[in-house]
């Protein structure tokens, strides 16, 4: 599987971006701007508009009916949740809108299993930082994209890309940044 990013350009952004992501790499995006980094995650997820150029799983280009199909070949862990009363949301989109896609229900992920896999994923990475990328590798997608993952956590990302998925992660940690197989300037 290769994903593509070849001259996108976001509105508001300064310049375009292209890059390729084959199985088994980690490409991290890097910048001064979080909020950047994450449109950028948005954009290849289909929810942000591409203003010029295209993004492209294995030469399919992203479109408004192309979109859902992307979606469900990636997990998405953003950074981190927001409370908002009892329902806890990322902005924009909620985490609920991304986990709640049809193509993200196909597997039942229990508390038993969650909790494995939370393990898995680091003792010293936070609960809900954990608990994030848990659900997103329990997913099972070929793409995950990981909005500032802690970098203790990187011993599971290097599983994931051992298992042959594609991990574009956004980063300014020089650890986990030395450890990707590109780094791309945001």
């Amino acid at each position: 599987m290769l994903f593509e990013l070849n001259e996108v350009l976001l509105q508001g952004e300064p310049r375009t971006l292209s890059m390729m992501a084959k199985e088994g790499q980690l490409t991290c995006l890097t910048g001064d701007d979080p909020a950047r980094l994450t449109r950028w995650l948005l954009a290849m997820l289909g929810f942000v508009p591409v203003v010029h150029g295209f993004i492209c799983i294995d030469g399919e280009p992203l479109t408004v009916a192309t979109a859902p199909v992307f979606r469900g070949l990636m997990a998405y862990a953003p950074s981190r949740l927001k409370a908002g009363g009892e329902v806890k949301t990322y902005e924009p989109p909620s985490v609920q809108d991304v986990f709640n896609l049809k193509a993200n229900r196909e597997r039942p992920i229990s508390n038993g299993i969650l909790s494995e896999e939370m393990r898995r994923v680091g003792a010293s990475v936070g609960k809900e930082q954990a608990q994030l990328l848990a659900v997103a590798g329990l997913l099972g997608k070929p793409i995950l994209l990981a909005d500032n993952p802690p970098v203790e956590a990187l011993a599971y990302l290097q599983r994931l890309l051992q298992q042959g998925t594609i991990v574009i992660a956004t980063s300014k940690d020089g650890r986990l940044l030395a450890e990707a197989s590109q780094v791309v300037e945001v």
